[in-house]
């Protein structure tokens, strides 16, 4: 069963879609009882980093994620603003973040950038995993995803890099630590590839 943290950000009915397509148990937490039988967890994310910090404080959760994720270690990915979430801090705000992976969130720096349009990167990219991890398998090569962000993950410990994207030079657009995972880009808009990915983390 994967459960999806519903806080008012993010689009939980793609991700319930995916999963209903590949035949997997979904169910979506909006209230801290909702979360007491999880044993897999999705942190989805969209827009500002303090509103998505805020909203998911005020949900009445964040205790009890804390205590499945830190404590019970049950799986969990973030995705989008929910891995930058996972970070200690965002230079996008000024909260503190989840600090579940010892990361900080920045802002790319447009001049080494060559696209004509440069922020945000928006579209479609390769991912490379520099390590063999689960998460990725059937992904090793060719895999392309949906990306939408102007900040990046960078993690202070090179060995929770799981996979690496272009862009103005290489950023981790996944990361690893224990049962923590987080992917920058948004697997429910990256079709057969995103459907892989996503039945992975469900069978962990």
């Amino acid at each position: 069963m994967v459960t999806l943290i519903d806080y008012g950000v993010g689009n939980i009915n793609a991700f319930v879609n995916v999963y209903k397509r590949v035949d997997i148990p979904v169910k979506v937490a909006k209230t801290r009882a909702d979360l007491l039988d999880a044993e897999k967890l999705i942190l989805p994310g969209v827009g500002h980093f303090d509103h998505a910090m805020s909203q998911l404080n005020n949900s009445g959760m964040r205790e009890t994620l804390d205590e499945l994720v830190l404590f019970k270690e049950i799986p969990v990915i973030g995705i989008c603003v929910g891995m930058q979430m996972m970070a200690n801090s965002s230079e996008e705000g000024n909260m503190e973040g989840l600090k579940w992976i010892d990361a900080t969130v920045k802002k790319f720096d447009e001049t080494k950038i060559q696209q004509v349009t440069r922020l945000p990167h928006m579209g479609w990219n390769d991912v490379k995993p520099v390590k063999d991890r689960h998460l990725f398998r059937g992904l090793e090569k060719d895999a392309i995803f949906y990306f939408l962000h102007t900040y990046y993950f960078e993690c202070n410990n090179t060995e929770d890099i799981m996979a690496v994207t272009e862009y103005g030079g290489e950023f981790a657009s996944a990361a690893h630590h224990g049962n923590k995972y987080g992917i920058q880009f948004h697997p429910e808009k990256s079709h057969h590839y995103g459907e892989i990915l996503l039945n992975n983390f469900a069978n962990l």
